[in-house]
């Protein structure tokens, strides 16, 4: 597949360097999130299931490998058998000693192995052995995710807090401007409508904390999932307003994603064991050579079942060949191509996505740095025109309407601030996540 020098939307040379060698606890260095993402790796429930497909996968590989060798199994065996004789009519005899009973008896070992002559059986052992591989990047893909969703959660959740608190503090100055302007009006130097007009810009922003307060609870509890927790309380420190400083971004180089990211390596490994599955396919039109044999013994009385009176032994090599199965096999093969096909499609899919996605990440830090700085230019002028606006109002200059609106805007434009700050720390959670590396040791 072509690979690109570099990353879309990286202006820089491209280098071997890339933030997705550091381990996740430098990357994002606060403690409370390296605490999240410490017990999530502990007790995620799909982690626990990933980790269990790996084993089962392990297994399945551990009995494909077994084929290989000689099957050997040990039994006995016990048989008595009677019969009775009627007497002639007429006779004086016993009846007793007219009826027969024989007793037989069988012990020994039996042997019974496939030899793998053409293949086939190693082929499938690679297959699974693939699998197995491919499982263990499933595993790690979890892993990625896992972090990547604990992180992103975790400065999402700041960031609601950080409205709130936005909130929360301008709801106190409104607070404070109604109670100043009922006093003017009770002492007869306002007007009823500057206070319906401060009642009801103070009704909207203390609407907009209930919906805060919503929003911060369903993230706490989108977090306590996959903490493996029932829902409660996310314990965090108050962070200042500024927030966590955002990692570097040195990405690397494209070719590194091939073998670094989960699911590119575990598309790989699946179109690994699809090349395999399709030799075990073809080695189907080739003999099947086996090898049988007993080692025992046998005796008619069982008082004397190990007396080793009837050793026997045999050995019994044979050949299977197919000749007429109305292409069955040939379909078989044809079937396996196909999948070999679909998986080769998967796995040039999985490497132009991971490329993707690393272009979509870097595209959208570059864009909200720059969306940050104009917000929080158009938030310094914004509290300069409030302040103006109080000033030129106690000068008799205007009126509340120019407070009301620099009041509203203001408000707004630190809430739009906090969110494209949140979204520029998820969208570095979610590069990190799209490179594919460093979030556990090795």
């Amino acid at each position: 597949m072509p690979t690109q020098p570099q990353y879309r939307f990286f202006d820089t040379a491209s280098q071997a360097e890339s933030m997705a060698d550091a381990p996740w606890w430098q990357v994002f260095d606060d403690p409370t999130l390296q605490a999240l993402i410490r017990d999530a790796i502990a007790n995620n429930l799909d982690l626990r299931a990933a980790m269990a497909r790996v084993e089962e996968a392990r297994a399945r590989a551990g009995i494909a490998k077994s084929l290989l060798y000689p099957e050997v199994n040990g039994g006995a065996g016990y048989r008595v058998r009677g019969a009775s004789n009627t007497p002639p009519q007429g006779s004086q005899g016993d009846s007793n000693d007219n009826d027969t009973t024989q007793q037989s008896a069988a012990y020994g070992f039996q042997l019974s192995w496939e030899i793998d002559l053409f293949g086939r059986l190693r082929r499938q052992h690679e297959s699974a052995l693939a699998i197995t591989l491919a499982t263990e990047q499933a595993r790690r893909g979890v892993l990625v995710t896992l972090v990547g969703d604990v992180a992103s959660n975790y400065f999402l959740l700041r960031e609601l807090d950080l409205q709130l608190d936005i909130a929360r503090r301008t709801l106190g100055i409104n607070d404070q401007t109604v109670t100043y302007f009922t006093d003017r009006l009770n002492g007869g130097v306002s007007n009823r409508l500057e206070l319906d007009r401060i009642q009801a810009n103070r009704a909207q922003t203390a609407a907009a904390i209930p919906d805060l307060e919503q929003q911060i609870a369903l993230t706490e509890n989108a977090l306590s999932l996959l903490l493996g927790r029932p829902p409660g309380t996310i314990q965090r420190e108050q962070l200042p307003n500024a927030g966590p400083s955002p990692p570097r971004i040195p990405p690397g180089v494209p070719a590194s994603l091939l073998e670094r990211r989960p699911d590119v390596v575990q598309a790989e490994q699946v179109l690994v064991a699809s090349n395999a599955d399709i030799g075990a396919a073809k080695a189907l039109f080739f003999p099947t050579i086996s090898l049988t044999g007993f080692l025992g013994g046998v005796s008619g009385d069982l008082t004397q079942f190990l007396g080793g009176d009837g050793a026997v032994w045999s050995l019994a090599p044979s050949v299977f060949q197919p000749i007429f199965q109305a292409g069955r096999l040939r379909r078989n093969v044809e079937a396996a191509q196909a999948r070999f096909d679909a998986a080769l499609a998967e796995y040039q899919k999985s490497a132009l996505n991971s490329y993707r996605e690393v272009a979509n990440s870097l595209v959208t830090i570059q864009k909200l740095s720059e969306e940050r700085l104009e917000y929080e230019a158009g938030v310094v002028a914004l509290e300069d025109a409030a302040d103006l606006a109080r000033a030129r109002y106690d000068s008799g200059l205007a009126n509340y309407l120019e407070i009301l609106t620099a009041d509203q805007e203001l408000f707004r434009q630190e809430l739009l601030l906090a969110q494209v700050r949140g979204a520029e720390l998820r969208a570095r959670a979610e590069l990190y996540r799209a490179l594919g590396g460093g979030w556990q040791p090795q």
